[in-house]
C-alpha cells in the first residue's frame, strides 16, 4: 500500500485577478510565490500563494478569468479548502475579517472550531487551529508570522458517489479513515500539513465549473521515482490517468475519480526556487522557455495587477 502524505496544492477558478491577490495576499497574507501563465491558455494568469517558500502542503494556486462566469459549488469538486492557523490565532483572525468586512461563521466539526467564509469570487474556505505542520515565516501587511496561515488543514470533498471516493481515499490513495460524525466521514494522511480530508455523504446537486470553483486537488509524490509508481499504482486500479507532464515546478498526473473529482498526483521537485531567488519570489511574470517568444503579446494580454498593502492595513 502507497500513501500520500496529504496536499500537494489545490487550484481554483476566480474573476479579476486584482482582485484574487488582494485577498489572499493583503487579507489572508500568503506569499505571491509565482506570477506565471496558464500554460494550456497563455493569455489567463497562474497565480500560486503560499508560505515563505510555497512549501508543498501551502500551495493555493488560481486562474483568474475578469469576466468569468460564476461557477456552482457542489458534487464532484472540493466544496470547502481548509487553512490551518497557529493555536491561540482564532480571535485574530476574527478580527482580521470583521476588519475587512469578510462574513464569517463558526462552526465546529470533529471537536475543532472554525471560521468559515467565502472569498470574493465566492470560493469556500475555513480557517481552523491546529498545533501539527510548521508555523510559517512570512508576514505581510497586517498578518505577522505568528498569527500567519501555516498552509493546508486539508479539504471537505464533496462527491456524487461517496462511497467510491471514500474508496479511492483509502485503497489508492492510502488515507486512513478515522471517525465519523454527522455527514462527514474524515480521513487522515500521514503528513503533518494538508493530511485531514472530510469527505460529505451526502451527494449534493452537480458542480459547474465557473469563478468560485476548485478545479482539482492536488496529491504529494516524494520524487520523479515515486511519481512513477504512483502513476502506475492509479492505473493498475482501473482509473484513467494521464501521462507525466511537466508544470515547471512539479510533475503532474491528473485522473478523474468516480465521484466526479479531478485528483492530481505532483511531485515535491523541483520547487519555486528554479527560477527565481528565494527574495524575487512573485516578484516578475515568469514564462516556461517555450512561451518566453511570446513575452510581448501575453503581457499585452494580461491585466496588469500586484501586491499590495491594502488601505485597511495602511491606517
Amino acid at each position: 500500500m502507497k500513501h500520500t502524505t496529504g496536499i500537494h496544492h489545490i487550484s481554483a477558478i476566480v474573476g479579476h485577478p486584482q482582485e484574487n491577490i488582494d485577498f489572499y495576499a493583503g487579507v489572508l497574507g500568503l506569499r505571491l510565490l509565482k506570477k506565471t501563465v496558464n500554460f494550456d491558455d497563455p493569455g489567463t494568469y497562474h497565480l500560486y500563494f503560499g508560505n515563505e517558500q510555497g512549501s508543498p502542503g501551502t500551495i493555493m494556486t488560481f486562474f483568474p478569468w475578469p469576466d468569468a462566469r460564476p461557477g456552482r459549488i457542489g458534487s464532484g469538486q472540493v466544496g470547502v479548502t481548509t487553512f490551518v492557523i497557529p493555536p491561540g490565532s482564532l480571535s485574530f483572525w476574527e478580527g482580521r475579517l470583521a476588519k475587512f468586512d469578510v462574513h464569517y461563521e463558526k462552526q465546529v466539526r470533529f471537536g475543532e472550531t472554525s471560521l468559515h467564509f467565502a472569498d470574493p469570487h465566492g470560493l469556500l474556505l475555513e480557517l481552523t487551529e491546529r498545533g501539527e505542520g510548521p508555523d510559517s515565516k512570512w508576514s505581510f501587511g497586517g498578518v505577522p508570522a505568528r498569527h500567519a496561515i501555516k498552509g493546508f488543514g486539508g479539504a471537505i470533498l464533496f462527491s456524487a458517489a461517496p462511497d467510491k471516493t471514500a474508496h479511492v481515499l483509502e485503497n489508492v490513495m492510502g488515507l486512513a479513515r478515522f471517525g465519523a460524525e454527522g455527514d462527514f466521514i474524515r480521513f487522515r494522511a500521514n503528513g503533518d500539513l494538508g493530511q485531514i480530508i472530510d469527505l460529505k455523504q451526502t451527494p449534493l446537486p452537480m458542480g459547474r465549473m465557473g469563478a468560485g470553483v476548485v478545479h482539482h486537488i492536488a496529491w504529494r509524490a516524494d520524487d520523479y521515482n515515486d511519481h512513477e509508481a504512483w502513476r502506475e499504482r492509479v492505473g493498475q486500479a482501473g482509473y484513467h490517468v494521464t501521462p507525466v507532464i511537466d508544470r515547471q515546478y512539479f510533475n503532474a498526473i491528473y485522473f478523474r475519480e468516480y465521484g466526479g473529482i479531478l485528483f492530481e498526483i505532483a511531485t515535491d521537485p523541483p520547487g519555486f526556487l528554479r527560477d527565481e531567488s528565494f527574495d524575487e519570489l512573485g516578484s516578475k511574470l515568469l514564462l516556461p522557455p517555450w512561451l518566453e517568444p511570446k513575452r510581448t503579446e501575453i503581457e499585452d494580454i494580461l491585466v496588469p495587477a500586484e501586491v499590495r498593502v491594502l488601505e485597511e492595513d495602511k491606517a
